[in-house]
């Protein structure tokens, strides 16, 4: 694979030290892409998202749809609440949630938290007398961050997954643009053989003994690889892929899929974020993966640079979603794309809307703007809606969401 280069290389030396003893450390001197890709993002002194430069937003290098106003939230709330209803609707009297529970999953800097319990507690009060919020958050940055926003409010709490009991959660677990930043392992195709690229060190003497991270190519590391393909159906022998094919496979989504489903009781999990169902991932035309970088507002394909300092994300394989879901006693709602979602519940309805409004010139641009945004189908729009369900009675089972009807 050829890595476009760069001018800039910002990467934080104790990370890449951290990283290269790692490697070290290890008998064949490498480590996994997924290994590599764990320490970049989530070393807990040194990776991406554990600096005191914010990583989201608009002075950080990615910006996501919650960052675009409340709109965004609050359209969402409103699927919250219609899950709601229905699980109050569908429950005996003795076992009505009156608990719900909301929980995002990797929640930013906790603007989406913020917004949707503003909204709820306006708009839905009885809702929001009922309602936990939790988040999960594996950055203690992000986390510190979140408490400062999320801090007035009485009904939101911090946990990991140990102190979540098993079969516990009734409501929605939420999560937007956190499967694509899990590590992955990257393959590659050698005369027709299932292959893994490991990551090594290589010393430049002519640049003062510096030291670069390297690819090299190696047996598979964990039979789960070979494994993913079996549960997808995707048969990567066949000639079409062709010597020199390579691509990633998310072990850490199906981790994650078994965990969210142990610990929900009856409800819903939504996950939003970019990607593509496994026939398109695994296309033999997209050759060289899915996984970008992101530094300062631009992306590039070198991992390898700016270490520490720039997000790396590879698109999310929803088949693999679905069909881990199912193993995991979670049945599929729908799939749908994020414009047609939003504009099902009620997005068109705000744009039209701003045409009637008072703002002055500039603020009605601005909402205009960031409501387009979020529903431009080369953009954030192009995003997938991927709804399941756990323990949901018959009568549950038979309604269509509304964010997952398609508009007129």
């Amino acid at each position: 694979m050829t890595f476009q280069q760069s001018d800039i290389n910002d990467s934080n030396p104790e990370l890449c030290n951290v990283i290269c003893e790692r490697i070290a450390a290890t008998p064949q001197q490498r480590i996994t892409f997924a290994e590599y890709m764990d320490l970049a993002l989530y070393h807990p002194q040194y990776g991406y998202y554990n600096r005191d430069r914010p990583s989201i937003g608009k002075q950080g290098d990615f910006i996501t749809s919650s960052h675009w106003g409340a709109d965004f939230a609050e359209v969402l709330a409103e699927q919250f609440v219609e899950m709601w209803e229905l699980l109050v609707s569908g429950a005996l009297e003795e076992d009505r949630p009156f608990n719900f529970a909301i929980v995002e999953m990797g929640a930013g800097r906790g603007t989406f938290a913020q917004n949707v319990l503003q909204y709820l507690e306006r708009q839905h009060p009885n809702l929001f007398k009922t309602l936990t919020y939790i988040i999960i958050e594996v950055s203690p940055t992000l986390e510190s961050e979140q408490r400062q926003i999320l801090g007035d409010f009485d009904r939101i709490k911090w946990c990991n997954w140990d102190e979540i009991v098993d079969d516990s959660i009734v409501g929605c677990f939420f999560s937007n643009e956190l499967v694509d930043a899990f590590p992955v392992h990257q393959f590659i195709l050698e005369k027709e053989e299932l292959r893994e690229i490991y990551i090594t060190t290589e010393t430049q003497k002519n640049q003062q003994k510096k030291i670069n991270f390297i690819e090299v190519v190696g047996e598979v590391s964990t039979p789960k690889i070979a494994e993913y393909f079996e549960l997808l159906g995707v048969d990567l022998s066949a000639s079409v892929y062709g010597d020199g094919y390579r691509s990633e496979v998310n072990l850490a989504a199906l981790d994650w899929m078994s965990t969210v489903a142990q610990k929900l009781q009856r409800g819903y999990l939504l996950t939003i974020d970019y990607g593509h169902p496994a026939h398109r991932y695994y296309n033999p035309r997209r050759r060289e993966g899915t996984l970008q970088c992101y530094y300062r507002h631009r992306y590039h394909n070198n991992p390898y640079i700016n270490v520490g300092r720039q997000d790396l994300t590879a698109h999310v394989n929803f088949t693999a979603l679905e069909r881990q879901g199912e193993l995991c006693g979670l049945d599929v709602v729908g799939f749908t794309q994020q414009a047609l979602f939003l504009m099902a519940l009620g997005l068109g309805d705000r744009i039209a809307a701003l045409s009637t409004s008072i703002l002055d010139v500039a603020t009605l641009l601005r909402r205009r703007e960031e409501l387009h945004r979020a529903i431009d189908p080369m953009g954030l729009g192009g995003f997938g809606v991927l709804v399941q369900s756990k323990g949901l009675r018959e009568g549950e089972k038979g309604r269509t969401l509304k964010g997952l009807i398609v508009p007129d």
